[in-house]
């Protein structure tokens, strides 16, 4: 079998890879291939297609800076929505072209001798490139729960995440296991259409307001007409994500707990509003946002459950308390595993070492992109950046790696790695300035959005403001990476 060879391989072809082949593009480079298990772009967006999908950014904010989206329907975008604008890029950049789908990479090598990535796909087929550019982000490794008899279930069952939309569920017994980020979402949208609903609930989560009516069409008009007022707006969002999630500013977060309570006491049954009310502060667990969740509750066929589940047998899902629900469908809304990255995939760098052995103590990058002994593999999306607006972030990052490669071409690099112990003390303040974080040191039950590795480090959160992070991203670095010129 031949071997593929490119400049640049870009892994994932959501809103990260986007970016990144854009950039590329308008830099002049073209020797680059978009690798995506998928059948089509799109990523998170393209995956999670559930009811209900819609974004906890404002959709102002929520568009590259270099592609600002004017005609946004509402304030909150819906996943229908935004997949089309990452069409739209797709095709205004002319991505299509540089991308291959329905064969996501299996395994990454680092060979020593000509200093290559080799990239092996699902397929079988084989790539090889001087530069590797992970864009698989957070969300794509779903979590199935343990539970025993899974499997054993005769009707129809499915994640969130892969919603069945050949299966209807109006007039089913539905019982959903999980109740975060996704079914907060959907579970407003299927409540009227079945006959009974089940919520199975394991830890209370903050659900706070999120006003999100539709523009009027001389709303819309106005925007287009003067693009500077949605400019203006993105720099309003901005101003309020830049700080909040940072989770410090003690006054914003009673306010938001306080409004979280307001719409938990328009649950009427007091019992039901009891379990719905969170024991932990706003913030420790992924925070949550609706208008739509709570009221749900006020439904004759909606029944919230707390008592542990035990197992799922044929007929329905049993809990510990001797108690059985007879279902239709299990829905299972338990996420992902947001702490992996990199050690999705099958990944040996210098001295054939592997991602997993790099990172026993958890995921740790410089910056969140670059993992010493992995040259020339950069992430974006990685370690420690999550916070604020994504796009945001991605773009810095983006910017970041093609500064990178615009020095391997000026001082014709072989490859260039971050130093050890330029990783080792960035990482390690990272971790004492999200110990200083209030919120995150409270206890909220099973919670493994943020924490991963024997000691439970923080792998996820950067723990400063989008400002921060840009000043960060675009100081003097020069000494920070080992670097071995070309042959």
């Amino acid at each position: 079998m031949s071997t593929e060879s490119h400049r640049i391989v870009i892994i994932g072809a959501g809103s990260a890879g986007l970016c990144m082949g854009v950039q590329l593009k308008r830099a002049g480079i073209d020797d680059f291939v978009i690798l995506d298990k998928a059948s089509e772009v799109g990523g998170t967006w393209n995956w999670n297609r559930y009811p209900g999908a819609e974004c906890d950014v404002q959709s102002h904010l929520y568009s590259f800076s270099f592609e600002q989206k004017n005609d946004w329907s509402r304030p909150f975008a819906g996943q229908d929505e935004i997949l089309g604008y990452l069409n739209h890029i797709a095709d205004k950049y002319d991505l299509r072209g540089h991308m291959r789908f329905d064969d996501g990479v299996a395994s990454l090598r680092w060979r020593e001798e000509d200093a290559r990535w080799e990239v092996g796909t699902q397929s079988g087929s084989e790539l090889e490139a001087q530069v590797v550019v992970s864009a698989i982000g957070m969300f794509n490794d779903i979590v199935w729960p343990d539970i025993e008899g899974l499997h054993d279930f005769e009707g129809t069952y499915f994640h969130s995440a892969r919603w069945n939309h050949e299966h209807d569920l109006r007039g089913k017994r539905v019982g959903v296991v999980g109740i975060a980020a996704s079914a907060i979402q959907f579970v407003p949208e299927i409540a009227p259409l079945v006959e009974q609903l089940h919520m199975y609930q394991r830890t209370a989560n903050w659900v706070v307001p999120k006003p999100n009516t539709p523009y009027t069409e001389e709303e819309l008009e106005a925007f287009r007409q003067d693009p500077s007022r949605v400019t203006r707006s993105r720099e309003e969002i901005y101003d309020t994500w830049n700080t909040l999630c940072t989770f410090k500013d003690k006054a914003v977060l009673a306010e938001i707990e306080k409004s979280g309570l307001e719409r938990i006491a328009e649950v009427r049954d007091p019992e039901t509003r009891r379990k719905l009310t969170p024991d932990h502060p706003f913030g420790c667990k992924r925070p949550l946002f609706s208008d739509l969740y709570y009221p749900t509750f006020n439904r004759e066929n909606v029944e919230l459950i707390t008592e542990d589940i035990d197992k799922v047998s044929a007929r329905g899902i049993h809990t510990v308390d001797g108690g059985f629900r007879e279902l239709d469908t299990i829905i299972y809304s338990t996420g992902f595993y947001t702490t992996r990255y990199l050690a999705t995939m099958d990944v040996h760098g210098r001295g054939g070492r592997s991602i997993e052995e790099a990172w026993s103590d958890g995921a740790q990058a410089y910056l969140g992109m670059s993992t010493a002994g992995f040259p020339n593999l950069f992430m974006l999306y990685g370690p420690n950046t999550n916070q604020g607006c994504i796009l945001f972030m991605l773009e810095r990052q983006v910017d970041y790696v093609m500064r990178q490669i615009q020095r391997m071409d000026d001082e014709k690099l072989a490859w260039m790695d971050i130093r050890p112990e330029v990783m080792d003390r960035f990482n390690d303040q990272i971790q004492k300035d999200i110990d200083e974080v209030d919120v995150w040191q409270a206890s909220c039950g099973h919670d493994f959005y943020y924490r991963a590795g024997p000691n439970r480090r923080f792998v996820t959160q950067w723990p400063h403001s989008m400002d921060d992070f840009t000043a960060a991203t675009t100081a003097p670095d020069a000494d920070t990476f080992e670097v071995k010129k070309s042959a």
